[in-house]
């Protein structure tokens, strides 16, 4: 079944594709000079990423499409909040562009071993991953709404820098690819992973 496809999408589903589907309007609004809208709206989209999550583990509708969906909506809203970043705080992204290449670069080789190891993004949705989502978000919005919080700033960069090296490894551990891994630690006991080792040892 395609991934985008509407068919017996559930309510966490829905509220993943939220974030994909509202990208193009927080563009729109970007063009448009709208700071105050589109800081509410990319406030909504934040939102909605902590509810789906939250719903899937709690009716138990946890599925490889969605942490796919869910991972993809992810990258639009980060995206989408950095061009606003760009547009609106143009100054502050000059300044400490050095900074914010680091994780930039480390995420684009991420996802290029992805791909070439398993044809798509990774959807580990790993602790770090929360923890580094929930940093970015606090800081673009907070930075968005008021002023810029440097020691978040910097929280933020080495969350992104961990989260995304530990990314690396597990595509390194896991041969084929897999959904909800909650890190490096917990993979050496997922027999997802350990099936597939003795598999190509055998």
């Amino acid at each position: 079944m395609p991934m985008l496809s509407f068919k017996n999408y559930n309510i966490a589903d829905w509220f993943s594709f939220y974030r994909v589907a509202a990208s193009p309007f927080l563009l729109l609004f970007i063009g448009l000079g709208q700071r105050e809208i589109f800081s509410w709206l990319l406030l909504i989209s934040y939102s909605t990423d902590m509810i789906d999550g939250f719903l899937a583990r709690r009716l138990k509708i946890t599925s490889a499409r969605g942490s796919q969906l869910d991972s993809l909506g992810d990258q639009i809203t980060l995206g989408v909040a950095f061009i606003g970043l760009l547009v609106f705080e143009q100054e502050f992204i000059l300044e400490n562009y050095k900074i914010i290449l680091i994780p930039f670069f480390l995420y684009f080789f991420q996802m290029l071993l992805a791909f070439k190891k398993y044809g798509k993004t990774t959807a580990f949705h790993t602790y770090l991953a929360k923890l580094s989502a929930m940093t970015q978000g606090v800081f673009i919005l907070y930075f968005l709404f008021f002023s810029p919080v440097y020691w978040l700033f910097y929280l933020m960069i080495f969350m992104g820098v961990i989260e995304t090296i530990e990314e690396i490894l597990l595509i390194i551990l896991y041969p084929k690819w897999v959904a909800g891994v909650k890190g490096v630690y917990w993979a050496y006991q997922d027999r997802r992973r350990i099936q597939e080792e003795t598999k190509r040892r055998s």
